[in-house]
């Protein structure tokens, strides 16, 4: 599935399922959301999906985790109030 608009929400490509997907001129981001992250289990799950994508576009998984921070493969790991608050 395609995504017509500029934000989509629940995007699926392949068998990878992402909450959203931003584009504005040109430029993409994707977005994973999670409460927290509890367990190896649910990091592979949250990552994973970005993992897959092999563009270069930049892949967020954002939580409420308060040591939330630094990356995963290439992934950026953010607090939802630096998410919401830093320019991307």
């Amino acid at each position: 599935m395609t995504c017509p608009a500029k934000l989509c929400a629940k995007w699926v490509r392949k068998d990878n399922e992402i909450d959203f997907v931003g584009e504005l001129t040109g430029k993409r981001i994707y977005v994973q959301v999670a409460y927290i992250i509890s367990s190896k289990k649910v990091e592979v799950r949250e990552f994973g999906n970005l993992i897959n994508i092999k563009d270069n576009y930049p892949k967020y998984v954002v939580t409420m985790d308060t040591m939330a921070g630094g990356n995963v493969s290439g992934i950026t790991h953010l607090h939802i109030l630096d998410f919401l608050t830093q320019e991307l």
